[in-house]
């Protein structure tokens, strides 16, 4: 049975196919972190969608089944017009449904800054709850300690009460991690966010839905015939460092080159 595709600008995505393995444990796994382009927060709209085209691509040549595109900010930006031979999710809208349906009263949304430009959480969490109130915040420093494995540093302690204290002030009660980088600042996040607020990892849900939608569609593996495989644009002993701590050593590593 051939893989399921995921990709990511960076080792974010990582945390989706930590979720997807535990939820789908027969299924393998194609991952590919364009991190020669990362980070893809503080790219314009046309480039994200430009990169996600071709991420896209790829995967479909390496044959995957099914593509989920765990960056926020191409679930943002770059499927609007995306055409694909293969079923393909994005990460949005199954952590604003999650956040709508949590939420008592009020939502803080962190992410990139293409994230929070394209208004998209906002939209999708009011569609399933209108009267919600929905604050976003830009995070853009959030990504580049992640990718430096210093999200325990107190650096990043320090960055997210700088980031955050607006957001408790208004007394959201949930809070969306918004890129798939956050879920490994989680516990100096709700550290600084306080136990009275809730936070929503959307790789969860995005689990959920691709394992109802691969039964759905009868392309769901009984047996795994392969290994997890990791793709990049960029290869770096820090990626395949981060990579093991959130996977584990059973993955294998290639450099691939998507830059033309």
């Amino acid at each position: 049975m051939p893989s399921i595709g995921v990709f990511d600008s960076g080792v974010g995505g990582l945390t989706v196919v930590r979720a997807l393995r535990r939820r789908l444990p027969a299924e393998s796994f194609l991952y590919l972190g364009d991190t020669a382009r990362l980070p893809y927060g503080t790219k314009s709209a046309r480039t994200v969608a430009r990169y996600t085209e071709r991420n896209v691509s790829h995967l479909v040549d390496r044959g995957v089944k099914a593509i989920v595109v765990a960056c926020n900010s191409a679930s943002a930006t770059g499927l609007a017009h995306l055409d694909s031979p293969v079923p393909v999710w994005g990460v949005i809208e199954p952590g604003a449904r999650t956040a709508a349906e949590r939420c008592a009263t009020s939502v803080g949304v962190i992410a990139t800054e293409a994230t929070v430009r394209s208004g998209v959480y906002e939209r999708a969490i009011m569609a399933h709850r209108p009267k919600l109130e929905v604050t976003s915040r830009a995070c853009p420093l959030f990504v580049p300690l992640v990718e430096e494995g210093w999200e325990a540093d107190g650096v990043a302690e320090a960055v997210a009460r700088r980031y955050l204290t607006p957001l408790v002030r208004r007394g959201i009660d949930t809070l969306v991690l918004g890129c798939t980088h956050y879920p490994l600042l989680s516990p100096v996040l709700a550290r600084v966010a306080g136990n009275n607020i809730q936070l929503i990892d959307s790789a969860e849900a995005i689990a959920e839905t691709v394992a109802a939608s691969l039964e759905e569609l009868s392309l769901r593996a009984q047996e795994r015939d392969g290994p997890h495989r990791l793709l990049v644009t960029d290869d770096s002993p820090r990626f395949g460092r981060l990579a093991r701590r959130i996977l584990g050593p059973d993955a294998e590593l290639e450099q691939v080159d998507l830059l033309v």
